[in-house]
This record gives C-alpha cells, sequence and structure tokens, in this order.
C-alpha cells in the first residue's frame, strides 16, 4: 500500500539556502523582531498608544503619520521631503509599508518583497536625514537595509515563519516576492 506524501516536502530548499539550525533560529529571530519594529510604529501611530504617537495624534483620530517625522527635518534635502508631511497618499503609503512590511516579515513570507518595499522606506528616510550626525554614511536606516537583504537571501522564512508553505503554495510566477 502506498503512502501519500507530504505537498511540503515536494519543493525542498535550495542546498545553497539551507542553513544549520542555530543560524537559522537566529535569522529567525533577527525576522521576527525586524517585522515587529515595522508592526510596532504601525499600531503606534495608528492607534496613538502613547510611546511615540499621542493618542490625539494617531491616524484613526485624524493625525497625520508622517508630519511629526517630515515636518521637522534640518537636512539639505529637508524642504523637499518636508512638502510631502501630511498629505493623504503619503501618509497611506507610509502606513501600508509599514503594515506589509512588517507583517511579511513576522509571518516569513514575501521576504523580497518585503526587502524591495522596506528598503524604499529606509532608504527615503535615510536620504532625508543627510547629511548624518555621527557618520557620514551608515546610520540604522542602512543597518536596517542589509538586515532586509539578508533575510530573503538565507530562506529566513523557513524557519519558524509560514516560507516552506508559501514555496509550495504560491504559483511558481509570484515566487520572486519571497
Amino acid at each position: 500500500m502506498a503512502t501519500a506524501t507530504s505537498n511540503l516536502h515536494a519543493h525542498p530548499a535550495p542546498a545553497a539556502t539551507r542553513l544549520p539550525v542555530a543560524p537559522a533560529k537566529a535569522l529567525a529571530i533577527l525576522r521576527i523582531l525586524l517585522g515587529a519594529v515595522f508592526l510596532w510604529a504601525f499600531l503606534d501611530k495608528t492607534f496613538g498608544l502613547g510611546f511615540s504617537t499621542k493618542p490625539e495624534r494617531a491616524w484613526l483620530a485624524g493625525g497625520s503619520p508622517t508630519t511629526g517625522y517630515l515636518g521637522n527635518l534640518e537636512g539639505a534635502l529637508a524642504p523637499g521631503f518636508s512638502a510631502l508631511a501630511g498629505q493623504g497618499w503619503v501618509d497611506a503609503a507610509f502606513m501600508f509599508g509599514m503594515l506589509a512590511v512588517g507583517a511579511a516579515l513576522v509571518l516569513g513570507v514575501a521576504l523580497r518583497a518585503a526587502a524591495i518595499g522596506g528598503t524604499m522606506m529606509m532608504g527615503l528616510m535615510w536620504l532625508s536625514s543627510l547629511p548624518l550626525a555621527n557618520n557620514p554614511v551608515i546610520d540604522d536606516h542602512i543597518i536596517y537595509i542589509a538586515a532586509l537583504w539578508v533575510l530573503p537571501a538565507t530562506g529566513a522564512g523557513r524557519t519558524w515563519g509560514l516560507g516552506r508553505m508559501s514555496e509550495t503554495f504560491v504559483p511558481r510566477q509570484l515566487r520572486f516576492l519571497g
């Protein structure tokens, strides 16, 4: 009598992206923590949880999640970025980006798409803060970008995430996402 094999193992990860258990778990922790940073910013700005966003300035209370940051820039590119502060489409794009990147990282799916979106957000925030105060090139935004690209390159969504399942059920045409 033949036994049915699990479809979850029908498409094993390429050998080059399989990691030993300890590094895989370390990268999963990095992925989840980085996702939590994005999700926390989304939640705090949406609901005004009182940490970086007061309740009366919450997005749901009619506040703008971009005004606080973009409206107080002092760098060389400040005038261009400050003009975007408080615009509805900028607020919506920023909030959707934080939610999408954070959720993808925590769930371990679409890590390439999360790396692209997160790089765009962090890259623009890096540009908006030029010149940097402590280092001419590197700040936390660049570190986040590097971490975002390490995660899909190492298959970090397969450990404690839905990455392995998405490899099986996501159509081949969409696999470039993650």
